[in-house]
């Protein structure tokens, strides 16, 4: 069977393997990663399904002689600290140095019986795709934690299958619930005010990272201004030298933005109280006119870009094969790492009409819980272990995107990104960079949440890691289809990425025509054939 996902795919990008350099005396560190919004949600079972579902039922089988919890946890690949760091590999902050010894699977399970004075045996599987998760899940693999992105977990709460978490989850007076203590105050509230059938996002489910879409591109043959709109991925001074993610919303997403393109960009829409709201009714429109509008004008994008990518658009902008790219930030913090290695400097860029907010959460399975108060506790303990602020960075060090953790009174993240991306005492070209909206939840400025960075950090990895409140306020999330919207979606997705029937050149329909009449005249054959031997 042929790939049916078109699907944003993670890299194999382990430790030693990736992008070092040094800037400033600070290291960055990336690898390239992010969620899934594939051709179809459930339906056609890739190899890596069948895998990685193998791997998940052998995982099961496993059983301890103790009383030992056996949490089932299932995660993508490559997003979680894998421990093995050399001891140059120090994170140096004025809190204190954080370094990733052990994996954070075993460093969990030892907090977890100093803790609570119970042993925990984390049986760890991983996915590629969140279709890949959904498959696994029909096919018949328990989990009790699992880390979709929002599309996902929606549905998966609309199918009842999420175990909702407990009142103790949410208790700011535990000591060991860093999660509800130092989340970002701004994502917490994103969770608490979207819904999936009348109930919050944040009854079932923990943000673990996040990020938003953009465009990377070289500023040495493209201005910012060209690249500053998702139109130039159409635009024929361009032909072949742009590439689209192969996947179906993220596309459509962007095809929506191109064709409210005026509305979105207007001073009466950008001023509206209900901005928010009406971007993301806009950017979620899925009536038969407009499905028929955005295949249109991706039959037009089609025809100009290099490619429909899902991972290879990363090398293609450090080669210099394409001079743009639609992508997800942190595969743009890892492209631009990566360029800078050849010396090659690439921007990132909000295009001006509309960006995508996206998340990846841990959700508790029902099925794999089964009301037991020891495994629940063992999974919140899991999710707030990982939201411990040294543990949060060790994640983001690895996998190269942003934790929905800011720390609360913890001033570690902070410190972080300030020893990621700060300027260095006397360097020039520096400007303020506030990022308040993130550590308080307030659009009002705090000057103890304003960094002092380098200017051109503001359009690289800096901007795409952690957007400026001017880019973050056009964010809109995409939220959830109902199975009929879905379809109409994927057919159209189906008519753009397959046939391109009303672009198809003569040619086209000469050889269409052509195995039409050969397919025709070997059926005559064959009949006359059966007649004979009658």
């Amino acid at each position: 069977m042929s790939k049916l996902h078109f699907d944003r795919v993670r890299t194999l990008h382990r430790r030693g393997t990736v992008a070092e350099s040094e800037r400033s005396g600070r290291r960055w560190k990336t690898s390239s990663c992010r969620r899934g919004l594939a051709l179809f949600a459930a339906t056609g079972l890739t190899l890596s399904t069948l895998l990685s579902s193998a791997g998940g039922i052998e995982a099961q089988a496993a059983t301890t002689s103790d009383d030992t919890i056996t949490l089932r946890v299932c995660n993508w690949e490559e997003y979680i600290d894998q421990g093995g760091w050399s001891d140059d590999e120090v994170i140096d902050l004025p809190s204190g140095d954080i370094i990733g010894k052990n994996s954070m699977v075993t460093d969990f399970e030892n907090w977890y019986q100093e803790t609570y004075g119970q042993k925990v045996k984390v049986e760890y599987s991983t996915f590629g795709t969140n279709e890949d998760l959904y498959n696994m899940l029909t096919l018949g693999d328990t989990y009790d934690l699992v880390c979709p992105s929002e599309y996902m977990f929606m549905k998966l709460i609309h199918e009842g299958k999420v175990q909702p978490l407990s009142d103790q989850f949410f208790d700011e007076t535990d000591e060991h619930n860093y999660y509800i203590k130092g989340v970002s105050p701004y994502l917490r509230k994103i969770f608490e005010d979207h819904d999936m059938d009348g109930e919050p996002w944040s009854h079932y489910a923990a943000g673990y990272m996040w990020g938003i879409t953009g465009i990377v591109y070289n500023p040495a043959l493209m201005t910012r201004e060209e690249a500053s709109t998702w139109a130039v991925l159409a635009d024929p001074a361009y032909r072949k030298r742009v590439t689209i993610k192969d996947s179906v919303r993220e596309a459509y997403f962007i095809a929506m933005s191109v064709l409210h393109h005026d509305m979105l960009t207007s001073p009466e829409f950008q001023s509206d109280p209900e901005y928010h709201q009406k971007l993301e009714e806009a950017q979620n429109d899925a009536s038969p006119e407009m499905i028929a509008r955005v295949q249109d004008w991706l039959q037009d994008v089609k025809d100009n870009v290099y490619s429909f990518e899902v991972d290879s658009g990363k090398a293609d902008m450090v080669t210099g094969k394409v001079i743009a790219n639609d992508q997800w930030s942190g595969d743009a913090v890892y492209t631009m790492d990566q360029a800078d290695e050849d010396d090659c400097k690439l921007e990132f860029v909000v295009p001006e009409e509309a960006s995508n907010i996206y998340f990846d959460g841990w959700v508790m399975l029902k099925n794999g819980i089964q009301d037991d108060p020891k495994k629940q506790q063992a999974a919140e303990a899991w999710i707030n272990f990982l939201s411990r602020p040294d543990n949060a960075i060790r994640n983001m060090y690895y996998i190269g995107y942003t934790s929905f953790v800011a720390g609360g009174e913890d001033p570690r993240i902070l410190e972080y990104l300030d020893w990621n991306y700060g300027a260095e005492e006397g360097e020039e070209d520096t400007v303020p960079y506030d990022v308040t909206y993130f550590f308080t939840g307030e659009e009002e400025t705090n000057p103890d949440y304003v960094l002092t960075v380098p200017e051109e950090q503001t359009r690289r990895q800096l901007g795409a890691q952690y957007p400026s409140t001017e880019d973050i306020r056009r964010t809109s999330i995409m939220t959830y289809l109902d199975p009929e919207q879905n379809q109409a979606i994927n057919n159209m997705w189906v008519n753009v990425r397959c046939y391109n029937v009303e672009h198809m050149p003569w040619w086209g329909w000469t050889l269409v025509v052509l195995a039409a009449g050969g397919l025709v005249w070997m059926i005559i054959l064959k009949l006359r054939h059966w007649k004979t031997e009658e």
